[in-house]
């Protein structure tokens, strides 16, 4: 059985690229390969301008939510971007931007912060997921 774990990243909000990021440094961590197609508002997220800035909670975080992020992230909790760095450092973790998403939203390769290694289609992403679990966030 293919041990990849394949994540369609659609949501942009930091609460979601949290846990996606705290998913890839496990599979990393057990020495499973991850391969992530980021759609459109995680696309949005990974640009190199705005990879660092706020992205706002899912609407069911609440105002709880918004207090847990805030006091994990001043008691030194790694942003979601350093989290996925780490774990590129230690497993087999590629990142694709969608050429559908690039299209829609008018982005280039250069627009994009250096966490993204490429730009595949969706059908593309689908043949490398192979046998693999695919996971939608």
């Amino acid at each position: 059985m293919d041990e990849t774990i394949s994540i369609v990243l659609f949501s942009g909000t930091d609460d979601k690229l949290q846990s996606a990021a705290v998913l890839v440094g496990g599979a990393a961590a057990l020495g499973k390969p991850v391969k992530i197609l980021l759609q459109y508002w995680a696309l949005e997220a990974f640009r190199a301008d705005r990879i660092k800035a706020n992205h706002g909670l899912a609407p069911e975080a609440g105002e709880a939510g918004r207090t847990a992020i805030d006091a994990a992230a001043k008691g030194g909790g790694a942003h979601w971007s350093d989290t996925m760095r780490m774990a590129k450092e230690i497993g087999e973790i590629d990142i694709q931007a969608c050429s559908l998403s690039m299209d829609v939203l008018k982005l280039k390769q250069a627009d994009l912060d250096s966490l993204v290694d490429g730009i595949e289609g969706v059908a593309a992403f689908l043949i490398n997921a192979g046998d693999g679990q695919i996971v939608f966030i």
